[in-house]
C-alpha cells in the first residue's frame, strides 16, 4: 500500500509536468502574425475601420474615417465620411473598395463612390457590395475640404484588409 504522502508527492509532479509541458508550447515564436499589405494588415476580423493620421488636420478639415464590415456571406459594407471644424464652402469623400490578389501581392481596386455636400460641416457615404469568397478587402478614402480662399484640404484614411471566408 503507497502511503498519502508518496501519492500526494506523485500527484503533484504530475500536476507540475502537465503546467510546464502547456506553458512551454505556448512560448513559442508567434508565425500567425498579421501580414502587412500596402499600410494594411490582412486580418480575420469582422469588422476594421481607419481615421486620418492626427498630423494630416488642416485649418478646416478636422478628420475623416473609413469602414469595411462583413455583413453576410459573400456581402461587405463599406463606409466613409469627413468632418469639418466648421461649415465649409464644400466637402467630400471619396470611398475606394479594394481586393488583394496573393499571386501579385497587391491591392486591385474593384469598386469606387463619392458623396460631396456645400455649405455643411460634414458629409458620410457607404455602399453594400457583394463579393467573392476567400479574398481580403479593405477601404481607403480621400477627404477633402474647399473654403474659398484657401487651397483645397485634403488627407487620407484606410483600414485594415479582412477575410470574407
Amino acid at each position: 500500500m503507497i502511503s498519502k504522502k508518496i501519492v500526494s508527492v506523485i500527484t503533484s509532479v504530475m500536476v507540475f509536468c502537465c503546467v510546464a509541458g502547456v506553458s512551454l508550447t505556448n512560448v513559442k515564436a508567434d508565425d500567425s502574425a498579421p501580414k502587412s499589405v500596402d499600410g494594411s494588415y490582412l486580418t480575420s476580423a469582422d469588422s476594421s475601420t481607419g481615421y486620418t493620421p492626427d498630423n494630416e488636420r488642416g485649418q478646416h478639415l478636422m478628420d475623416g474615417q473609413c469602414s469595411i464590415t462583413k455583413s453576410g456571406t459573400k456581402r461587405i459594407y463599406t463606409y466613409g465620411a469627413t468632418t469639418a471644424d466648421h461649415t465649409v464652402d464644400a466637402l467630400a469623400v471619396i470611398v475606394y473598395v479594394d481586393k488583394y490578389n496573393e499571386k501579385d501581392g497587391k491591392w486591385h481596386q474593384i469598386d469606387a463612390f463619392s458623396k460631396k455636400v456645400e455649405n455643411d460641416y460634414y458629409v458620410a457615404t457607404s455602399k453594400s457590395i457583394q463579393v467573392d469568397r476567400g479574398y481580403y478587402y479593405r477601404v481607403h478614402a480621400s477627404h477633402i475640404v474647399r473654403m474659398a480662399g484657401s487651397p483645397d484640404e485634403e488627407t487620407y484614411s484606410y483600414t485594415d484588409g479582412i477575410l470574407v471566408p
